[in-house]
């Protein structure tokens, strides 16, 4: 039992450093994750249409998001496992919330990427992570399988 536990916390740790060097490869570090994050919501809170699904949730606690997201985005980046949070259950019930804004949290998102990511290979790693996110958040909150089945549709 010792020797599988040994194994595994051997194994989480060459996904970590391998994640690392990935991340140092295309100019990924914590800094650069802290400046997409400050300057993506930022941009979110200006946003005619984002800003005031996410200030109604978030009024009065716009640090403690921010540290989230810096969290969430290194655990992925860097496998970390630093994020402990349940996405989906954040984004529940949120007022307001409505699929077409994904693709607008996406644009924005790319546009952050544009204008600060370190070269093109990191823009295309965390846009890529952005919209699995975005789908599987998509699906999560608002998929209805009833939608898919002609049988289901007609009753």
């Amino acid at each position: 039992m010792n020797n599988e536990l040994q194994g595994r916390a051997a194994h989480v740790a060459a996904i970590r450093e391998s994640a690392e060097e990935e991340m140092s490869a295309i100019g990924v570090d914590a800094a650069f994750i802290g400046t997409l994050v400050d300057t993506f919501y930022g941009r979110v809170l200006a946003h005619p249409e984002l800003g005031p699904v996410f200030d109604a949730r978030l009024s009065g606690r716009w640090p403690e998001h921010m540290e989230k997201m810096k969290s969430f985005w290194s655990a992925i980046a860097f496998r970390s496992g630093a994020y402990g949070g349940k996405p989906v259950q954040a984004h529940l019930g949120v007022a307001n919330m409505t699929p077409e804004l994904f693709p607008k949290w996406l644009e924005l998102f790319a546009a952050t990427l544009e204008d600060i990511a370190p070269n093109n290979e990191a823009k295309v790693w965390f846009m890529a992570t952005a919209e699995r996110i975005a789908r599987s958040l998509t699906l999560s909150l608002f998929y209805n399988p009833a939608l898919d089945d002609p049988a289901l549709r007609r009753a």
